[in-house]
């Protein structure tokens, strides 16, 4: 069976503080260096093995991943790092604390910006200080690759073409695969692999620092299994697909 590992970065600075993030660079907490070392050693219990690494370009995921390897022994796996898995991007929202958000616009309306699948929170303005268009990690990309704001949708779009062209074919070839990435980005892949309907990929969450182990059938991007390696902070994973 190929085996495929979906790891969320740590607790961040930004999750304590019940910040929305997105794509600004937040680092790990405390917690969150733990949770990393953690799942390293969970999955190095399981004698989980890998043919290549993935992460995105933000330091709470390249970190949680190089602590998680370190603690396998595994420093020396190659790893790629890409954009297009970074977490959703928060727009205007970006930088606010969460509850103060539902206090000024409503529950509802935040429940909205957050949890729908297709629609985005407001997008950033100009001059925002949470702007990271002129950030280098970002400065080979068109314009248009850079987001003001986005929905679970449109963070699916931006996936989607590195699961099919990168992703994709390594595990069809049956090369074990650890990503680390971050909520949405994450959930983008599990709405992929389980072919979760679009009113139903709103209730799947994905806990910080906790492998959440696919195995697929061989030959096929079907997940015929899949676990969360910690049981006491597991959350539920859809259905598996027929």
């Amino acid at each position: 069976m190929t085996k495929l590992a979906l790891l969320r970065h740590g607790q961040s600075e930004w999750n304590l503080a019940n910040r929305f993030t997105g794509w600004v660079d937040v680092a790990l907490t405390d917690e969150g260096v733990e949770q990393a070392r953690k799942s390293g050693a969970l999955m190095r219990e399981a004698n989980l093995e890998f043919a290549g690494a993935y992460t995105s370009v933000l330091t709470r995921a390249v970190k949680t991943l190089n602590l998680a390897l370190e603690e396998m022994g595994r420093l020396w796996l190659p790893v790629e790092k890409s954009w297009r898995l970074n977490e959703r991007h928060y727009g205007g929202l970006t930088g606010l604390n969460k509850q103060e958000t539902a206090e000024k616009h409503g529950a509802d309306q935040v429940k909205i910006w957050r949890r729908s699948y297709d629609t985005p929170p407001p997008a950033m303005d100009e001059g925002n200080p949470h702007d990271i268009s002129a950030d280098p990690r970002y400065a080979g990309l068109n314009a248009t690759d850079v987001p003001r704001t986005e929905s679970l949708k449109l963070t699916l779009d931006r996936v989607t073409p590195y699961w099919e062209e990168t992703l994709a074919p390594r595990l069809l070839a049956g090369d074990g695969l650890i990503i680390a990435a971050h909520g949405n980005s994450l959930r983008a892949l599990v709405k992929l692999l389980f072919r979760v309907p679009d009113e139903e990929i709103v209730n799947v969450e994905i806990p910080t620092g906790n492998p959440l182990i696919i195995e697929l059938r061989e030959g096929s991007l079907t997940p015929t299994s899949a676990m969360y390696l910690d049981d006491a902070r597991a959350t539920n994973l859809p259905k598996l697909p027929e």
